[in-house]
C-alpha cells in the first residue's frame, strides 16, 4: 500500500559526457566546459564506467603550476601532488567510481552521495555501463511537483485505500508541497498510518494530519 516511490530512472540526466581512460587533461577540460558540467565519469569500452573526474582532480596542477612543492608538503597532500603531475584521466580519476542503478530510490541515491561525499553519481545498468548521471539537484525535481497532482496522489493511494468508506469525508489540501489531512474517520488507529504514508508520498514536504486519532467510535 505504500505510494510508488520515485527512481533514479525519473530525475536522472540521460545524455552524458564521459571520457576515455587515456583522454588527455585539455580534452576533460575542453569537454568539461563545452557541456557545462563540473565532473565527467571515466569509461573503458562497452561504457564501463571505472572512475570519475572533477574539476576538483584538475585544479590540483593550477595550484601547484608555480611552485615546486616540499617533501612535507608532498607526503600530506600526496593525492593532490601526484595529480598535479597527472595528463591522463586514468590518473586524475577518483576511483572505483561510486554508482547508482536507474531503479535505486531516490533517498538511496542521496544517502550514497551523503556517504561518500560527492555531488552526483553515475548511473549505471547491470553490467556496470553508464547510462545517465544524477546530481543533488535531480534529487530534488520530486519537490517541484505541482500541489494538485500531490493532493491526487494522496487521496487515491492513501486516503481512498485505508478509508475506502468514509473516503468522501475526509479532505486532502495541498499547499506548497505541504498536505493537510482532515475531515471524519471511523477507525482514528488507522489515522498515524495515513500521515505515514502521505509523508513518503515524492515531493511532500510536510504533513498536517487534523484527522482524529483518538478511539473510534
Amino acid at each position: 500500500m505504500t505510494p510508488q516511490p520515485f527512481t533514479v530512472s525519473d530525475v536522472m540526466t540521460r545524455q552524458v559526457v564521459a571520457v576515455r581512460r587515456g583522454a588527455d587533461f585539455k580534452e576533460i577540460v575542453a569537454a568539461m566546459a563545452r557541456w557545462k558540467v563540473t565532473a565527467v565519469p571515466v569509461v573503458e569500452e562497452e561504457g564501463r564506467v571505472v572512475g570519475v573526474v572533477s574539476e576538483a582532480d584538475l585544479l590540483a596542477k593550477e595550484e601547484f603550476h608555480d611552485h615546486r612543492p616540499g617533501p612535507v608538503e608532498q607526503m600530506r597532500r600526496l593525492d593532490a601532488t601526484a595529480k598535479a603531475g597527472s595528463r591522463r584521466a586514468e590518473d586524475l580519476m577518483a576511483a572505483p567510481a561510486v554508482t547508482v542503478g536507474a531503479g535505486a530510490s531516490l533517498p538511496q541515491a542521496a544517502r550514497l552521495m551523503a556517504t561518500h561525499q560527492v555531488k552526483r553519481l553515475p548511473v549505471v545498468d547491470e553490467h556496470g555501463a553508464l547510462r545517465g548521471i544524477v546530481s543533488r539537484a535531480d534529487l530534488l525535481k520530486v519537490f517541484l511537483r505541482p500541489d494538485r497532482d500531490l493532493a491526487a496522489e494522496v487521496r487515491r493511494d492513501v486516503v481512498e485505500r485505508l478509508f475506502p468508506r468514509v473516503h468522501h469525508r475526509i479532505g486532502v489540501a495541498v499547499d506548497a508541497g505541504v498536505v493537510t489531512l482532515s475531515g471524519e474517520v471511523t477507525d482514528s488507529a488507522i489515522v498515524p498510518l495515513a500521515a505515514r504514508l502521505t509523508r513518503a508520498v515524492e515531493g511532500v514536504v510536510d504533513v498536517r494530519c487534523e484527522l482524529p486519532t483518538g478511539p473510534g467510535p
